[in-house]
């Protein structure tokens, strides 16, 4: 029985890496369609999120069934419990990515970024799809050193996420103001794609240690 039950916590978690792996590979395939005007892999991710959504729900009745039927405590409860949140977390990274992809279709056949921002939108894309990648390792290894280092590097994110506002606010812009809406939008969603990565790699911290990210940040500095 203890095994059985052992394994449904372990399919939670496989669920959530799933998950992670999903909405990170969702949000290149955006970032690509965004800057090739690409309309047949925008619409590909825009389609390919129902399947997180599903996930979603599925990890949610299994995480309440064994909630019911084992009612577990301690570290296991805790397991069940920040799976409910991360999962949402992910949900909502599936979402920000299909943000990215209807954008891009919006604009097509035409280029929703402007040549002089190209570069830095792709890094925003790159490196979000990095932090997920690392917050689903995370997942797995239960690293707790790894998820505190995600939280430091989505500082790079902050830092593209001002360039683009600089940008915006330069008198040299011309680009008019539907542009100016459009990358706003998605430096928005690239800068809480990111958020959403980090809130799961803390969470992993509470998970492991009881503490939460920043007390243990504190001690191990």
């Amino acid at each position: 029985m203890r095994v059985a039950y052992h394994e449904e916590l372990e399919s939670i978690r496989d669920g959530l890496v799933e998950m992670a792996h999903l909405v990170g590979s969702a949000m290149g395939r955006a970032t690509t369609a965004l800057l090739d005007a690409d309309l047949q892999l925008a619409e590909s991710v825009i389609s390919a999120d129902d399947k997180v959504d599903d996930l979603q729900r599925d990890l949610e009745n299994r995480a309440i069934a064994v909630l019911a039927r084992q009612q577990p405590v301690a570290t296991d409860l805790r397991v069940v419990v920040t799976s409910l949140r991360m999962s949402a977390d992910l949900e909502r990274s599936g979402d920000l990515a299909q943000h990215v992809a209807k954008l891009a279709r919006l604009r097509s056949p035409e280029h929703a970024v402007p040549r002089d921002l190209r570069r830095i939108i792709l890094e925003m894309g790159q490196l979000a799809q990095r932090l997920m990648a690392q917050a689903a390792e995370v997942l797995i290894t239960h690293d707790v050193d790894a998820a505190l280092q995600l939280e430091k590097d989505d500082d790079r994110m902050d830092e593209l996420h001002r360039m683009v506002f600089q940008h915006l606010m330069d008198d040299r812009w011309q680009h008019g103001v539907e542009t100016a809406v459009d990358v706003t939008l998605i430096g928005r969603y690239y800068e809480r794609f990111a958020d959403h990565a980090v809130s799961v790699a803390r969470r992993v911290v509470f998970l492991v240690t009881g503490e939460h990210a920043d007390g243990v940040a504190d001690e191990e500095g």
